[in-house]
């Protein structure tokens, strides 16, 4: 079975991969690592083809160490253990390295089984993932290892490797190459940052070419049908869903609305309509608050227009609700107020309600005041009368400070001038 032209062309030498120049690049710190010849354990993270198998793989073919490879998604205790049990043989007096793939998918007794072994040096561990290795893998390991970030590759960066593929292909199938301008920058930029992407959509262009007079004719049309939507990065249940709700919920209080917008679109483009939709909801309350708060029900109205409607209509009140948060006033008050509120109760529990609180009931025999001697605010000019309504405990604390807009500070002054006229009718 011929392998995939991504695997066929794979870089065999430092200098062939594309990209990753701020580890790779000369006198940069992996490559002296590399090139010294003494392998530490190590932790390869970033995004799907950006190199990080591919440098795994030329380290061990310029090593004496037996490679073995492991992926996480299907290695049990027992494969572990048996690459343990070569280190006692002749295969492993030079060492065993273990390339272990996708390790986030290892549980905590699996990556725990390694520890002795790769902490006596019998076996070399690099391993790779996709996501926040920090949240994903066992702190053991990753104090016994040294993590290093594969970013994503520039279109610039990309477009030799396609280049290069697509005349390899063309050789391939005994044929000379043809591209139609744009198609090699298409496909370098359309593909989100991953070069075996690129080269997977280099091979399908090739395959779905026309031939005339020996040339493989590769058009423009082409590589946009085959590029369309590869572009998108984004794992519902990884770092890449979380930064993207991060990144909106960021530039929305930043008021950057095209911003905003941008990272709307890449969830709107992937389909994830729900969690666009909650993040929106949050953001209504957390960011904007009572600096505008017709913003909550606007934006719970636009959210519930989007779920009634699906996509792609959906994106039209999400927009709206999108760049109303975007260009609203905000303030922050009240959820600062709500935190320190719970920070109480989580530090004091819950005292004991004033008296003139509580439901009516019949007071004990030993109660020093009988009688709830509530005061009815109604009863009262513009329905306020001073009274404690915080437990003692707590009868001092300022949880709200008004924010500095315009819809607070009315508030403010509404407030100063009832409690003025109240403290001047006493006098």
């Amino acid at each position: 079975m011929l392998a995939p032209l991504a695997d066929r062309i794979r870089p065999k030498t430092l200098d062939d991969i594309v990209g990753q120049t701020h580890i790779l690049g000369a006198g940069k710190p992996l490559r002296r690592i590399i090139e010294s010849g003494r392998i530490p354990n190590m932790i390869f993270y970033g995004s799907s083809g950006v190199g990080k198998t591919t440098v795994a793989r030329i380290i061990a073919e310029n090593t004496k160490m037996k490679m073995y490879k492991l992926n996480g998604t299907s290695a049990s205790v027992q494969d572990i253990k048996d690459i343990i049990a070569d280190t006692e043989t002749l295969e492993g007096y030079n060492g065993i390295l273990l390339y272990l793939d996708e390790i986030q998918y290892l549980n905590k007794k699996q990556q725990q089984s390694l520890l002795e072994h790769i902490e006596n040096g019998k076996i070399t561990l690099i391993s790779s993932t996709t996501e926040n290795p920090y949240f994903y893998v066992y702190n053991a390991i990753i104090s016994r290892s040294t993590v290093f970030e594969f970013l994503p590759v520039s279109a610039d960066e990309i477009k030799p490797a396609v280049e290069r593929a697509f005349r390899i292909a063309a050789e391939e199938m005994g044929l000379r190459a043809e591209i139609e301008d744009g198609v090699v920058e298409h496909i370098a930029r359309g593909c989100g940052g991953d070069v075996r992407k690129s080269i997977n959509t280099v091979e399908l262009c090739s395959l779905s070419s026309s031939v005339e007079n020996g040339a493989m004719k590769v058009s423009l049309e082409t590589a946009k049908l085959l590029t369309q939507r590869s572009n998108m990065r984004y794992d519902r249940a990884g770092d890449e869903h979380y930064d993207t709700l991060s990144a909106l919920q960021k530039s929305i209080r930043g008021s950057d609305e095209n911003a905003a917008l941008h990272y709307a679109a890449r969830l709107l483009e992937s389909g994830d309509i729900i969690s666009l939709c909650r993040r929106l909801l949050v953001i209504a309350a957390e960011d904007v608050g009572l600096a505008y708060p017709l913003a909550i029900p606007i934006v719970k109205a636009c959210v519930d227009s989007a779920l009634q409607l699906g996509l792609p209509e959906a994106r039209i009140p999400l927009g709206d609700a999108v760049v109303l948060l975007a260009t609203s006033p905000k303030s922050n008050s009240a959820y600062l107020a709500v935190d320190a509120a719970i920070a109480d109760i989580r530090e004091v529990g819950s005292p004991e309600f004033p008296r003139h609180l509580q439901n009516k009931h019949l007071d004990g025999e030993g109660a020093a005041i009988k009688g709830q001697h509530y005061l009815y605010p109604h009863d009262f000019p513009n329905h306020w009368v001073e009274q404690q309504y915080l437990p003692d405990a707590l009868k001092d604390r300022v949880y709200y400070e008004y924010g500095e807009n315009r819809a607070e500070q009315s508030a403010k002054a509404y407030w100063e001038q009832i409690k003025k006229m109240n403290s001047e009718s006493k006098k």
